[in-house]
């Protein structure tokens, strides 16, 4: 099996995983730590561009797992990290890493907000070393081993 046949259905199972189990992390934290692993991954080449801004908003909004969120809420939240990275890379990342380690105590939360930054990553079908660097530093961000999700 190729290696991109082997995301895919890795990103379908754990799309499966989400579906089943996303309904118990409604709450704020959850949503801040999504969002900033969707803007990390916007801004893993180090800038976000307008199109690939707008593409990632409609994976966002389009994906079944966050409807349990208003669309409107996760886009202000996403818009929120995506304009503190353009801002400045630097802190706006830092800003991004620590709403995602809030999850820290949660690992079931913390592990969907990896899920769904690989998700997000593959979705154009390439899974690049930036991205992948990204939800790296959202594993460490919450003590999870990147091992455990091939990375």
């Amino acid at each position: 099996m190729s290696f991109w046949d082997n995301l895919k259905d890795k990103v379908a199972g754990m799309n499966a995983s989400l579906q089943t189990n996303i309904s118990k992390f409604k709450n704020a934290d959850f949503a801040n730590g999504t969002m900033a692993m969707c803007a990390m991954i916007a801004a893993a080449d180090g800038t976000i561009s307008g199109q690939e801004k707008g593409k990632i908003a409609t994976l966002i909004t389009n994906n079944e797992m966050l409807k349990i969120f208003p669309a409107a809420e996760l886009k202000q939240k996403f818009d929120h990290f995506c304009d503190k990275m353009t801002a400045d890379y630097d802190f706006g990342k830092v800003e991004a890493i620590q709403a995602i380690a809030k999850l820290k105590s949660k690992p079931d939360q913390a592990r969907a907000v990896i899920q769904i930054g690989i998700i997000i990553g593959g979705s154009d079908g390439n899974f690049d070393s930036d991205e992948k660097k990204a939800v790296k530093e959202a594993c460490s961000a919450v003590g999870i081993s990147p091992a455990d999700f091939d990375l």
